[in-house]
């Protein structure tokens, strides 16, 4: 059997992020918001949350033990109070990279408190709906499985539940990753003044 080099897997490693890293940074915010605006399964959550945070450009690589970043901003009432940025550590079987977009609800004044509160962290039971064409996806031990097996790239069939307070859907931009995966994400809030 052939011994693989810790070069070898970090060429690879850093090949799949760049990958992952041009096929994210490719939106704005007004453009992301739009495409979850298009969702039916989306859209009743931009009517009724008290604010929601968006992430246009999110990276995710991973060999065996992966990271996700990405940057966005805060909108309570359709305007941005602040900007945020997510940041997803996790370890378990995983192999390789994607460009994604994020979009989290907050249902009330007590979510949008906590998501905004220093070093906020989702726990590991959280779950992320994915919005694209035939994919299915549980992200965590607790809540609602999502499905979008057909229809509109915007996935008309995912639907979603508040989970403490929050409902998180993503859409998949480019690239491929599998993984079975234990992890969290954590948020940072950095208000304008």
């Amino acid at each position: 059997m052939r011994k693989i080099s810790c070069s070898t897997v970090l060429v690879f490693l850093l090949s799949i992020t760049l990958l992952a890293h041009h096929a994210a940074y490719a939106a704005s915010d007004d453009d992301t918001i739009e495409i979850f605006r298009q969702s039916p399964a989306v859209q009743p959550y931009f009517d009724t949350a008290y604010a929601y945070a968006v992430f246009p450009n999110v990276i995710k690589a991973g060999i065996f033990a992966g990271f996700s970043y990405g940057k966005g901003k805060v909108y309570k009432n359709n305007i941005p109070t602040g900007t945020s940025s997510v940041n997803r550590m996790s370890l378990g079987l995983q192999l390789g990279g994607l460009g994604m977009r994020e979009i989290v609800f907050l249902e009330d004044e007590r979510a949008y408190r906590e998501f905004i509160s220093e070093g906020f962290n989702f726990d590991f039971g959280i779950n992320a709906t994915v919005i694209t064409v035939a994919v299915q996806a549980k992200a965590g031990s607790m809540g609602s499985t999502a499905s979008a097996s057909s229809g509109p790239a915007t996935g008309a069939q995912a639907s979603s539940n508040y989970y403490k307070g929050m409902a998180v859907f993503v859409h998949h931009k480019g690239g491929l990753m599998l993984e079975a995966t234990v992890g969290g994400q954590k948020f940072t809030f950095e208000p304008y003044e």
